[in-house]
């Protein structure tokens, strides 16, 4: 990127930050504990944006990174995210938390721009060319956008991050024979060699268990059972697997046992501890097949340690991840241009939209000189007119009034344009 451009889009881009825990630097079992459940995101942020004076955030969780995004002038200093997560009340001793620090990845400017293009664009996920990244970044800006987190900026940034992210998807080879964490699971099922109507019970109703029960469906398995959270969900899931659907609080109830089970909620802790797990065996002492895709995982470690299972999770996967991004390299180069001509288009959007803000106050401040030079600083003479010469007056008050308005709107934009152009020459 030409020298002069690159410093104009770090102005323009300064005071954009990224927080990040990503499976790159960070145990996946301990990424589970910066997992901020949706109950408590709200007050949570609140919290944060009210005690730092963050104007604008939004928070994001996969099943292999948890990161915050935030508009605001802060050095991203050690002391600063320390004071940042201890703001966000994490549920971790202060020791443990402390050793996050050299876990975190810090991106400010046009560093952060370029990683969150990557990011939605799936070239830093844990399998490369994976498209659910995007409709889960969408989603959490979304949430924070309802609950009036965000802001200007980071509304401007995320139609960046939509555009650039579906011009990869559609230009490059990328996502070609899409392998996702979903597809991945079900490679390593299939080496389990599942007997004919196995008994899958699956725990939780979200898009991961939807995507890897359909699988299942789709092989020819049809004997399932759903427990969720909300049971409007498990309904609608139930309802597609032609299943039977409960509440999770029932989960402690079932007796009709299982041979594979498949779990993936958004819990901030284990649900299933060697009691449930116990009750759910119902006697059965065959080895069982559990795929957990939870961050955390919904299975406490004893029940590994005390029971023959076949356990899937996110962490096992990375191997097979890693192999797939091998095979992806020849198609990253034609990403990067593509991330790297978004980047130098946003610039001026983001310019432009800056005037429009500053804008904002023309007309009002134009309102005010007219108020006050008709009514105090020529008061007297604007008084003393007959009727007709105070409307001939006027008219021409509100003429020049909306003249005055339209010249700076019309110049700035001129020269925005103008000077846009001569900096991509």
């Amino acid at each position: 990127m030409h020298k002069t451009i690159r410093l104009i889009i770090k102005k323009a881009l300064k005071n954009l930050r990224v927080i990040a825990f990503t499976h790159k630097h960070v145990d996946l079992r301990d990424l589970g504990n910066l997992v901020i459940c949706n109950e408590e995101l709200d007050i949570r942020l609140i919290n944060l944006k009210n005690s730092l004076d963050i104007p604008e955030i939004f928070y994001v969780a996969t099943c292999n990174r948890v990161e915050f995004i935030f508009y605001g002038a802060y050095e991203l200093t050690d002391e600063f995210i320390a004071n940042f997560m201890d703001k966000m009340n994490f549920c971790v001793p202060s020791e443990r938390l402390h050793c996050y620090l050299g876990q975190v990845t810090r991106y400010s400017g046009l560093d952060a721009l370029n990683h969150l293009l990557r990011m939605s664009c799936s070239l830093e996920s844990l399998v490369v060319g994976e498209k659910e990244i995007l409709a889960q970044v969408r989603r959490a800006y979304d949430k924070c956008r309802k609950a009036g987190f965000t802001g200007d900026f980071l509304r401007l940034m995320m139609d960046r991050l939509v555009k650039t992210a579906k011009e990869v998807y559609t230009y490059t080879n990328i996502s070609r024979n899409p392998i996702s964490i979903v597809s991945l699971a079900y490679r390593k099922l299939k080496e389990a060699k599942l007997p004919e109507n196995s008994r899958v019970l699956v725990i939780g109703s979200g898009e991961t268990n939807q995507n890897l029960a359909k699988y299942l469906k789709k092989h020819k398995h049809s004997n399932f059972v759903i427990f969720n959270r909300t049971l409007e969900n498990a309904k609608a899931l139930a309802e597609e697997l032609n299943a039977e659907a409960y509440p999770l609080d029932e989960l402690k109830n079932y007796r009709k046992g299982f041979d594979v089970m498949i779990t993936c909620t958004g819990a901030p802790q284990a649900i299933i501890d060697q009691e449930l797990y116990q009750s759910l065996l119902t006697g059965e002492t065959d080895k069982k097949v559990i795929i957990d895709l939870a961050v955390p995982n919904d299975l406490d470690q004893s029940i590994l340690d005390n029971n023959p299972i076949y356990y899937i999770e996110v962490s096992g996967l990375q191997a097979i991840a890693q192999k797939n991004l091998e095979e992806r390299y020849g198609e990253l180069e034609h990403a990067e241009k593509i991330i790297h001509d978004n980047i130098q288009e946003f610039l001026p959007i983001v310019k432009q939209r800056r005037v429009e803000v500053a804008m904002r106050q023309v007309p009002d401040k134009i309102k005010e000189i007219r108020d006050i030079a008709m009514n105090e600083v020529f008061a007297r003479d604007v008084n003393s007119l007959d009727p007709q010469a105070r409307e001939v007056l006027e008219k021409v008050i509100n003429y020049m009034e909306k003249k005055y308005i339209k010249v700076p709107m019309v110049m700035a934009k001129e020269i925005l344009v103008k000077n846009g152009n001569i900096e991509n020459n």
